[in-house]
């Protein structure tokens, strides 16, 4: 009998396991590689939301914790992940420049927006009206984070790799059952691929694909991270990272041409150096009609949970929204009403 069965190693689920790990549960991970939207993150542990200069829901206090989870990972896994990473929003006006001084006389921003503006980060990066710097920022590589973390999974014999028959699993009096396996709980921990889960499908999560790609550009030598209509950030060598694009109907998961040529034009209007696209990557992002996390209990099989919805702040949310989960299901804390899909019971649910 394991303590928990967690179904899907995306963000959401490997820092579940993670946790359950260190708390010395036991635990069994079932994955099918099928949570691209995590692996093709950008992977910015940034606060700010920089189209609008205000803070992402609860960033502030994320933030602290993400960065302590994830070193704590590195030490654990003896894997180097996370490092510092400037960011810079480049403005396109005088109007921005007011606003990102305005934002910065407010006390819960103040900390994360340099006022002392720069006039230059790349000389191919022309700036008419200067750039302003993020402060507090650094950058994770997610596939390598959930690469590492699932290859210690299967050392430990924690990991199953196969995709997850819903049809197949159980209740029972103590838990569940699952082929031969008994837990007392599950997660589902699916992204997007929770609407074929016949238990949970009734969310109303709404699928955001995202495209990103892969240019070389040999002499730009850009250090920084820099957002404009697009971001920009350095991906090793000569080649750099450029994204990411927003479709709330397209919910194929393959790259797109139309995304491609979206993304050179932007990428155009940015940089001023040849430059060639040697790889695009897409993914669906697990969004919400009301732009929370979708975690809890169902509203009546007591013993599935699921911990979803994290949108395109995974990295910096995953890590907090785990810890509430589990501090719900172990120790009977109550879960924060705006992220409780509790919320959707009344208006969503239909019991069969």
């Amino acid at each position: 009998m394991k303590d928990y069965i967690i179904v899907g190693a995306g963000l959401s689920g490997t820092c579940l396991a993670y946790r359950l790990e260190k708390a010395g549960k036991s635990f069994v991970v079932f994955d099918d590689d099928s949570q691209e939207a995590s692996k093709v993150a950008g992977g910015f542990m940034n606060p700010v939301i920089l189209k609008r200069f205000t803070l992402a829901w609860k960033s502030d206090e994320q933030l602290e914790k993400a960065y302590a989870f994830y070193k704590d990972m590195e030490e654990h896994l003896e894997k180097t992940f996370l490092g510092p990473l400037e960011v810079y929003r480049r403005f396109s006006s005088i109007e921005e420049q007011n606003n990102w001084f305005a934002a910065a006389d407010k006390p819960k921003i103040a900390p994360f927006l340099d006022t002392k503006l720069v006039a230059s980060v790349n000389k191919h990066i022309p700036g008419k009206f200067s750039f302003g710097k993020v402060l507090k920022t650094s950058r994770i590589d997610p596939r390598y984070l959930l690469e590492s973390y699932s290859e210690h999974l299967q050392e430990k014999g924690w990991l199953v790799k196969e995709t997850f028959d819903h049809d197949a699993l159980q209740l029972t009096a103590s838990g569940v059952q699952y082929k031969n396996i008994g837990a007392k709980n599950v997660i589902f921990c699916e992204g997007f691929g929770i609407q074929k889960n016949s238990y949970f499908s009734y969310l109303p999560l709404r699928g955001n694909k995202g495209e990103y790609i892969i240019i070389k550009a040999q002499g730009l030598d850009l250090e920084v991270g820099v957002k404009s209509s697009i971001f920009i950030f350095p991906a090793g060598g000569d080649h750099y990272a450029v994204g990411a694009t927003y479709s709330n109907t397209d919910k194929t998961p393959e790259p797109t041409q139309a995304a491609r040529e979206e993304l050179v034009e932007k990428l155009k209007d940015l940089i001023k150096t040849d430059f060639e696209v040697v790889d695009q990557v897409a993914g669906l992002r697990p969004s919400t009609i009301d732009r929370r996390p979708m975690v809890g209990q169902h509203p009546y099989h007591k013993n599935l949970y699921t911990c979803n919805g994290f949108g395109s702040r995974g990295i910096l949310i995953a890590p907090s929204i785990s810890e509430e989960l589990l501090d719900f299901i172990d120790e009977g804390k109550e879960l924060d009403p705006e992220i409780d899909i509790s919320r959707f019971t009344r208006k969503w649910y239909k019991r069969a």
